[in-house]
């Protein structure tokens, strides 16, 4: 068995430095995801919840409290999980001129549709649709 010259030394180095990098965004992304549906669901679950006090009567400091509560929470887990989607595939894609892959990757789909579930959450409290 001969020994790799410095070049295949090189490459074998880089495809793994390659992997290591596309792991860390996984998780990276992964976090973003927690941290949104954390956000979107505390959200939703304030505006339910302070609309059925608000229902059975209890008097609220502002009668549109539940509903602007919940805007913001779902609207801020909204724009980071955009965020972090973005931030993403950016580093994807200075990553594929090092390796190539697909990115298409699980993390990337579900951070997409959390993003849309975000979306229709925030609408749906704009629309008092829920």
């Amino acid at each position: 068995m001969r020994e790799k010259s410095a070049n295949e030394l090189s490459l074998d180095r880089t495809d793994l430095a390659t992997k290591r990098n596309i792991m860390a965004a996984d998780r990276s992304l992964m976090a973003w995801i927690r941290t949104a549906l954390s956000m979107i669901s505390f959200g939703f679950t304030i505006y339910k919840l302070l609309e059925g006090f608000q229902k059975n009567g209890a008097d609220l400091a502002n009668a549109s409290s539940p509903r602007n509560m919940g805007l913001f929470l779902t609207g801020m887990g909204t724009a980071s999980m955009v965020l972090g989607t973005v931030e993403y595939w950016l580093r994807l894609r200075d990553l594929q001129g090092y390796k190539t892959f697909d990115i298409w990757r699980p993390s990337f789909i579900l951070a997409l549709v959390m993003s849309v579930f975000g979306l229709f959450m925030f609408v749906a409290i704009t629309s008092r649709v829920l």
